[in-house]
């Protein structure tokens, strides 16, 4: 039972193993390898788990509130008294040493269904804070397809760099040769090899940009970046934009998370006005009396029902029913704010898509159309019908469109898991990643009850939480 729970509760806070750090950099990994694994990795995701179980026990918390408490008391006093006798006109001093010992019994019996209801907002803020989980888990998967993106981007404009570094370095030397036979001035020569000079400097510019996208990627998932597959196709996202709005405003975490919060005002707000009213108990006492010195003892019990109520508090109640109020009202309104922020961000990254497909499109047939000129720049300047110039804005042509192909499709897989994000939708669970999920119900069914820490479930509870502040 108890490996059960632990499993339950830590799950997401494991990497995967020992041999999968050894063999990353061996074998290939994928974009849902790279997921995956900034899934396990994310210390993040950790925090706002810890953030989620504490939400968990401020249920059991408030819960606990409406069960009897009985506590012991222990007292040791010294009393001095004088009585004086109107008859003698002289006054008689005692002095008495005594200790108590005893149990005591409360149990709140009516509040006005305030602690119940803060038992409820306790609930709903629960359910707002598992939503504020799978903001942060599609935070933290986003930045992982971002960084995955960018390495595979800068790693095939380095090799894009390398390969024209080396067609520059034929060039210099086709021009170098052809000037010794007379063919062409000094002036081709040096067009030549500031345009190589040019090539080395920009190489140097895309190995630094590889760079600080490996160690973006080292940050988002955990580990240094192998050998990185391009993914092969896009996910699914909607039909058009509309759809995808209406997903979004339907089922994005944000979304959810403001409804549970106004619920929770709500209820936090018929709490404050619950305050204003008569409160009900009972009380119990069981005490033994003990007089040192003297065989003299007491015992004493006592049982009854305890009835207070405001009559004045300077205006304090009436103070946070207002503020209850004024802060329901603002979440209310941060709804209306975040609608719109999420139709905003499914409408641009949507845009975005829409835009970067027909970058690569438009740039494939640059791609086609820069290649074939090159080429047959370069065979019309063997024969003298071109200028050294011509063949470098050629070749410098066929390489920016190169370049921006590759740019237009990383930014296309970026700007697809976009949308899903701004869907609500980039999730362990939708993008059926190969995972052992987290499950934020465990823990919670666990505690709502407000177990006891020397009862069964306390003790394995207490064992659970220890285990997970070791690692």
């Amino acid at each position: 039972m108890f490996y059960d729970i632990h499993k339950a509760i830590r799950t997401g806070f494991l990497v995967l193993s020992a041999s999968v750090g050894l063999s990353v950099n061996v074998q290939a990994q994928t974009l849902p390898d790279a997921l995956a694994e900034a899934y396990y990795h994310s210390g993040l995701l950790q925090q706002n788990r810890a953030l989620l179980r504490a939400a968990d026990e401020d249920v059991a918390a408030t819960l606990a509130l409406l069960r009897p408490v009985i506590s012991w008391f222990g007292e040791v006093g010294h009393l001095n008294s004088g009585v004086r006798s109107a008859a003698t006109a002289s006054t008689r001093y005692n002095s008495t040493q005594n200790a108590a010992i005893g149990l005591s019994f409360d149990l709140l019996l009516f509040d006005n269904g305030g602690t119940k209801l803060a038992v409820d907002a306790s609930k709903e803020t629960v359910l707002a804070t598992r939503q504020s989980l799978i903001s942060v888990e599609q935070f933290v998967l986003f930045d992982a397809v971002q960084s995955f993106m960018f390495v595979v981007r800068d790693e095939e404009i380095v090799l894009l760099r390398q390969n024209n570094l080396r067609v520059l370095e034929r060039e210099l030397q086709a021009a170098r040769d052809r000037f010794e036979v007379g063919e062409v001035t000094r002036t081709d020569v040096a067009l030549a090899e500031a345009r190589l000079e040019g090539a080395r400097a920009e190489l140097s510019a895309a190995q630094g940009d590889l760079a600080t996208s490996q160690e973006f990627y080292a940050a988002a998932i955990g580990s240094r970046p192998g050998r990185l597959v391009s993914p092969s196709q896009l996910p699914y996202t909607a039909r058009s934009v509309e759809d995808a709005k209406a997903v979004a405003i339907r089922s994005h975490p944000d979304m959810v998370r403001i409804q549970h919060e106004i619920s929770a005002a709500e209820l936090n707000v018929m709490r404050a006005k619950s305050d204003m009213g008569p409160t009900i108990s009972l009380t119990g006492r069981l005490a033994t009396d003990q007089e040192f010195g003297s065989d003299n003892f007491s015992n004493s019990s006592s049982i009854g029902f305890s009835f207070s109520g405001p009559i004045y508090a300077g205006g304090r109640l009436s103070a946070l029913t207002r503020q209850a109020m004024a802060q329901r009202d603002a979440v209310r309104a941060s709804l209306h704010v975040t609608r719109h922020s999420i139709r905003q961000q499914a409408g641009s990254s949507w845009a975005t898509l829409i835009a970067a497909g027909a970058a690569i499109t438009s740039s494939e047939r640059q791609v086609d159309a820069a290649r074939i000129a090159f080429e047959g720049v370069r065979e019309e300047a063997k024969l003298g019908a071109r200028t050294t110039l011509d063949v470098l804005t050629a070749e410098q042509d066929l390489l920016d469109a190169e370049a921006n192909l590759i740019s237009a499709q990383a930014t296309q897989v970026i700007a697809a898991y976009a949308v899903l994000s701004s869907m609500g939708l980039l999730t362990v669970d939708h993008l059926n990643l190969r995972v052992e999920q987290y499950d934020p119900e465990a823990y919670y069914n666990l505690v709502k009850d407000a177990p006891a820490v020397n009862t069964k479930r306390g003790q394995q509870l207490d064992k659970v939480l220890k285990s997970l502040g070791k690692e």
